[in-house]
């Protein structure tokens, strides 16, 4: 009996020829862009709008510890509120420019909150802080955190005093894990002597839209969002007469609460 067995052929390999050109997949479309972040585009404050009514050092100007709050219980509540809706527990926050309190909701308990400010005294007393750093942002911008170290960051009513604001806010930038927010909040209410020039003479709308430049002028913040509840409207327009007659007791009302607020690259949606 004859079986019939199958005939093989030797498997002869032939590979593929290499392409030409190589496709850069989506992604590398646009690099330009992707280096560009980050980095300032434009200068927003002039020489005379950086300028000081007091000239001395700020080191000096906070040697001494300021255990007061420089805002009301309503404004307060407001900024602790907007925390609790836009912080998660698992985030890792820079408190910036901080003082001996961060109105941060008690109730919460995050991975890891940085302070930093111009007075260790202030900052020591401050218990939401895992720790700090004393620096003066208005000689030198640079932090020695690695890039991407922050989930969020934090500006309370100190926002005023910024004379490089283009520097700090790009050095945030770089601070800021993808998706990370950078929350500025202000009301009417300062040290008039030490505030720039551009602020001292703008009114409530005119500071919110200077707090938008800084984050328009670094490449890859998200479009600003700002919040703002007005109060009453007893609490003056924030200008050299306004903080006159604040002084002297002569307004009565709640703060104007501002706020403006951006991400980095992108505003990531949580369930």
């Amino acid at each position: 009996m004859n079986t019939l067995q199958p005939t093989l052929k030797p498997f002869k390999w032939n590979p593929i020829p290499k392409p030409t050109t190589i496709l850069k997949p989506k992604t590398q479309i646009n690099p330009i862009k992707s280096q560009s972040a980050g980095k300032i585009k434009r200068t927003v404050l002039t020489k005379e709008g950086k300028t000081k009514l007091n000239i001395s050092p700020d080191r000096d100007f906070y040697a001494y510890p300021r255990f007061v709050t420089h805002v009301d219980n309503t404004f307060i509540h407001t900024l602790t509120n907007l925390y609790r809706n836009r912080l998660r527990p698992e985030f890792e926050i820079l408190d910036l420019m901080s003082s001996w309190v961060s109105h941060l909701p008690k109730e919460v308990n995050y991975n890891k909150v940085v302070g930093h400010g111009l007075n260790a005294q202030e900052l020591a007393k401050n218990s939401r802080l895992d720790y700090f750093v004393v620096k003066d942002l208005n000689q030198d911008q640079n932090f020695e955190f690695d890039d991407a170290s922050f989930d969020a960051v934090l500006c309370t009513v100190s926002v005023q005093y910024l004379q490089e604001p283009e520097k700090v806010f790009a050095e945030v930038f770089r601070l800021l894990r993808p998706g990370g927010v950078f929350i500025v909040s202000f009301s009417n209410r300062m040290f008039y002597e030490k505030a720039v020039g551009a602020w001292r003479e703008g009114t409530g709308y005119g500071r919110v839209q200077l707090v938008v430049q800084y984050f328009q002028c670094v490449d890859g913040f998200t479009e600003p969002e700002v919040v703002r509840k007005l109060g009453d409207g007893k609490t003056g327009d924030g200008s050299v007469f306004g903080w006159v007659k604040g002084v002297l007791g002569l307004l009565s009302g709640s703060d104007p609460f501002y706020a403006v607020i951006a991400y980095k690259n992108f505003k990531p949606i949580y369930d």
